[in-house]
Parts: C-alpha cells; structure tokens; sequence
C-alpha cells in the first residue's frame, strides 16, 4: 500500500497542519529535526502540529559530519532533540555535503553507519536519505542493504535507483495548502513503516505484547476396550 507525504523544515515557515491535512494530499510528513548539531528551531512546532491533526511522522537530521566522532556527536545531538517523542516513520541520517562524498565511498558510508548505529542502539528505526547518484556512488552496498533508504530522484515518472529502497523523494516543487510559500517536498513511502516500527517497539512506542494463551486443564482418563485399560491425559477446551 503506498503512502503518500512530505519532508518540511524551518525553511517552510509557519505551517498550517489543519490546513495540511484537510488538503487530503498528505499521510505522514518528515520533519527536519536539526542540522550539524542544532536543532531545527521549527520543529517542536512542526512535530505538536502534525500529531495535533493526526499526521504520523519520521524525522531526519542534515549531516555535517566527515568523521566518525562527529557523526556520534550528531546523532546524540538528534537523540537529545525527539528523547520523549514517538516516530511511526523513521529516523533518518542526510547525506548531502560535498565535503562528505570527497572522502570517498568507504570513509563516507564509515560517517553514515556510526550515525546511524548510535540511532539504532538507541533504540530507534535508522534510515539513510541521499540522492540516487550519492546514494550509488559514495554509499557501499553492504550500507545501503544494512538500512532502510530514502531516495531523492527528482523529474522522472519512477526512480532507477539501482538498489532497495522504502521512500522516494521524487519533487521539490510539491504544493500543498497551510504550506505559507505553497513549494514543498514530495514523498512516497512503500514501506509500511508504521507497523513494523509500533510492533518492534522502537521510536518510543512500547512494544506490543502478545496476550499469552490461556492454559488448559487436564484431566485424567481411564478406558478399557476389549479387556485393555488404556490411561492419559485430556486437555479440556
């Protein structure tokens, strides 16, 4: 089942929710929670105006990060900021600086597993967000397999991405009403992330406990056929 959303930050202004998911366009929104180590300064509002009006969210921090102690300190960064909140999509690390793709593919996808392993020991569902060229050509397999991904790939009817993915950024020029400048990004999700994530437990939801079967008395049964006794239990329904 395909989901239909988008990405907002600080650079979307004061964004209507009402407005938002009146418009019928939106099913979950991923919020900009910060950028190097400082929190995105619209979050809070952003993250209380979607779940206000039913919007379920993910969340994603903009990486400065070029070595692997500075991504830790990002995602502690990102920790601190959604600690006490729930995320039914995931956390996402974004790739985007030209001064991180110059380290080359294995120093760059080195940077994007320390964020993200901090994430998930944490106890968060980690994802990746890049473009379709970063994603194939500084991003190691083993790395783009490990995570789930968010593929930006803009003015084609489908991506090509060459590998898995669970969401597809495919606009920056989406339109939605509450949206002040009226231009935003445009994602499809085909991962049914809520469910995996609220059954796991993660992103600050409890895990779901399976009601244990209820035990069955047995009972003690004597029989005689043809001159043999035959003895055992019965389980009684």
């Amino acid at each position: 089942m395909l989901r239909y959303g988008i990405d907002v930050s600080k650079h979307q202004g004061n964004v209507d929710w009402s407005k938002v998911k009146a418009s019928g366009k939106v099913e979950f929104a991923i919020l900009r929670a910060g950028i190097g180590t400082a929190k995105d300064i619209r979050f809070e509002a952003y993250y209380q105006g979607a779940k206000e009006n039913n919007i379920p969210v993910g969340a994603y921090w903009y990486s400065y990060a070029v070595t692997t102690a500075q991504a830790v300190q990002e995602a502690e960064a990102f920790l601190n900021v959604v600690k006490g909140k729930q995320f039914a999509y995931p956390l996402y690390f974004d790739l985007e600086e030209p001064k991180q793709f110059a380290l080359g593919r294995n120093q760059c996808s080195e940077v994007a597993k320390a964020f993200l392993n901090t994430l998930e020991k944490a106890g968060y569902f980690a994802g990746l967000y890049a473009s379709k060229s970063h994603l194939e050509d500084y991003v190691t397999q083993e790395v783009r397999n490990r995570y789930t991904v968010w593929v930006a790939h803009y003015g084609v009817k489908q991506t090509t991405y060459s590998g898995s993915y669970g969401m597809w950024q495919y606009s920056d020029k989406g339109t939605v009403s509450g949206i002040p400048d009226n231009q935003v990004d445009f994602d499809i999700c085909y991962t049914d992330y809520p469910t995996v994530i609220k059954n796991a437990g993660l992103n600050g939801f409890e895990k779901t406990a399976v009601p244990a079967e209820p035990s069955k008395e047995k009972k003690q049964f004597s029989v005689t056929v043809d001159g043999k006794t035959y003895s055992g239990e019965l389980e009684e329904n």
